[in-house]
């Protein structure tokens, strides 16, 4: 069979109404999280394809990225992106979710990017065309139903661990809030300082009251602060991959977007910038702020464009410097010190010298209180990157028939 016999192009467009809420799916928004847009009608400005209510949304624009949307909802006023091909799904013939994974595996996009059309750089389409005269081999409707709700349950999973991440960061935060932006930890007497009439000064370079006897410290001072390459090292086929900031989203490192480079070049830009496990990773560019607490046990790429916090050395303090760059203090700071009319950046010495509140004792004291509820953050991290590794590798393996689903385990 061929693409073009189990799925239909969905190409009705239309001119959002000005004064309507829009559901938008868009490159940007896919790249957030997969977290679609809300937007009214007034502040899109060009026509978008409707979106049927079961479809899948198929990126046209460097598809190596895999930006793949299962859509399942009965809601109104759905518009995608024109970069996006809605695909209205025959299921009679395919599983939905089987053909969402056949949509995503290895072959066809390894095919797709031997056959892209406009060819500049970074910007690399597919012809529709060549798209729907894919070849492929379905196995029978059963199978494909045990295989699209194995590969189903381990994305359920990941998402999940992603959710209790947020949660579970929340409480940190807020418990950071506490101690350091109310200054309400316990003193000696174990009562909240600032409410029990704890004694506060004025401090010019805040703005804002602190504890007497604290202090105010750059951020290199309690931190070994480096950045990574400002080369751009030659893509290759395999290797190990190069880190940029736009790879670093609020939900970890997205690995589908980066690209290789050679052995040579990862050695030569870890010599200036080694990550290392515990270590923070910070973006400076884009989307700064976007802050990532490395989980990975055996780091496997080299960064550019972010700050390398190495807090995998002083990791008494580090889940105090990790909450600290999402507090009020620091995105103050952030306001007032980045620079750049187009693309916005921070400076490597504007990081440098991030103004944090800091008592020694107390900050030790905090990163104890909140390290059972970090660990099990970074070990939801690990067990998410894990997930991922192992779905992408039976992906292939489940789609060529090398493997098969025992159906007496896929209802467990």
């Amino acid at each position: 069979m061929k693409i073009k016999d189990i799925v239909r192009f969905h190409s009705e467009t239309t001119m959002p109404i000005p004064d309507v809420v829009y559901h938008l799916y868009s490159l940007p928004s896919f790249d957030n999280n997969q977290t679609r847009e809300e937007l009214l009608g007034q502040d899109i400005q060009s026509n978008k394809f409707t979106v049927p209510n079961r479809c899948i949304l198929f990126n046209k624009l460097n598809v190596r990225f895999k930006r793949i949307w299962r859509i399942d909802s009965d809601e109104d006023h759905k518009i995608a992106s024109t970069e996006f091909l809605p695909l209205i799904i025959d299921e009679n013939k395919v599983d939905f979710a089987y053909c969402f994974y056949l949509l995503a595996s290895p072959a066809i996009t390894d095919y797709l990017c031997g056959q892209n059309a406009n060819t500049s750089g970074s910007h690399k389409r597919i012809d529709p065309t060549n798209f729907f005269n894919i070849g492929i081999k379905l196995p029978p409707l059963a199978q494909q139903y045990e295989i699209g709700k194995l590969l189903s349950s381990l994305d359920a999973k990941i998402k999940l661990n992603r959710q209790i991440n947020q949660n579970l960061e929340a409480m940190a935060k807020q418990l950071y809030d506490y101690w350091f932006v109310q200054f309400d930890f316990p003193n000696e007497e174990g009562k909240p300082y600032k409410s029990s009439g704890g004694e506060m000064v004025w401090n010019e370079k805040l703005k804002r009251e602190i504890p007497k006897e604290w202090e105010i410290r750059p951020l290199n001072s309690l931190i070994t602060v480096k950045d990574g390459t400002h080369e751009s090292p030659k893509q290759q086929l395999e290797g190990r991959y190069l880190i940029t900031s736009k790879h670093l989203l609020s939900s970890g490192i997205d690995y589908n977007t980066a690209y290789y480079i050679s052995e040579e070049d990862y050695i030569a830009i870890n010599k200036r910038s080694q990550v290392e496990t515990n270590d923070i990773l910070f973006s400076m560019i884009g989307t700064i702020g976007n802050k990532y607490l490395v989980a990975e046990k055996n780091v496997n790429f080299a960064i550019k464009n972010m700050a390398l916090l190495k807090t995998s050395k002083s990791m008494h303090i580090m889940y105090f410097l990790w909450l600290y760059l999402s507090s009020w203090d620091y995105k103050h700071y952030e306001f007032n010190v980045i620079s750049g009319s187009i693309q916005k950046f921070l400076s490597l010495d504007a990081m440098r010298n991030i103004p944090v509140p800091f008592n020694y004792d107390i900050a030790v004291a905090f990163n104890k209180q909140v390290s059972n509820i970090c660990q099990c953050i970074i070990n939801l991290k690990e067990e998410n990157i894990q997930l991922i590794k192992q779905r992408n590798e039976l992906l292939p393996l489940l789609m060529n028939g090398q493997v098969s689903v025992n159906s007496d385990l896929s209802d467990d």
